[in-house]
């Protein structure tokens, strides 16, 4: 088990100021807080059944989407891990996941916050042992967005931003699902 939200070695055990829960492609290699991990080949699969994303309505009202895949009960995404060492020799084991640029899905759905139009990366699962394993060459070349046509995503109620609820109500979709087109 490890912390959501890298504390990078030099943080000495204390989260930073800012949000490590995702850390960007664009910036693994060479921001500060990712670039360790990724040098280092600190590379893990956070694994996950499905996601929520938000989603703003013409109305102007955000509203939670449940995606997950159709090809795969659960699956992993591309996430880097660290270790770093509080002043009392505490260890804290943090991690982060890697997100990309949007699919057609995604960009549809996840259309609001601070960073809109981008998904976390969700390997194939030809992909994972490469990820984990490759050089960072082949690493990065997986991190490619997972194909709209194997996701599946319905609105879901509010009760999924409250950190207090956690059963199988939160999966159960506001509106009838349709079937895939």
């Amino acid at each position: 088990m490890m912390r959501w939200g890298l504390i990078p070695h030099f943080c000495c055990g204390a989260p930073p100021a800012y949000s490590t829960i995702n850390a960007r492609l664009e910036v693994i290699d060479t921001a500060a807080s990712y670039r360790g991990p990724w040098h280092r080949r600190q590379r893990c699969l956070q694994l996950a059944c499905g996601f929520y994303e938000w989603h703003m309505d013409a109305a102007g009202h955000k509203v939670p989407y449940f995606i997950h895949l159709e090809d795969q009960e659960t699956f992993g995404f591309a996430a880097l891990w660290d270790r770093s060492v509080g002043p009392d020799g505490s260890v804290v084991e943090s991690v982060t996941l890697v997100t990309i640029p949007g699919n057609e899905l995604l960009r549809d759905i996840h259309n609001c916050g601070s960073t809109p139009y981008r998904m976390p990366a969700i390997l194939r699962k030809e992909d994972q042992h490469i990820w984990l394993t490759g050089t960072p060459e082949q690493a990065r070349a997986v991190l490619t967005p997972y194909a709209s046509a194997r996701m599946r995503a319905y609105e879901v109620g509010e009760r999924v931003n409250h950190i207090a609820n956690d059963d199988e109500q939160l999966l159960e979709p506001v509106k009838p699902l349709r079937p895939p087109s």
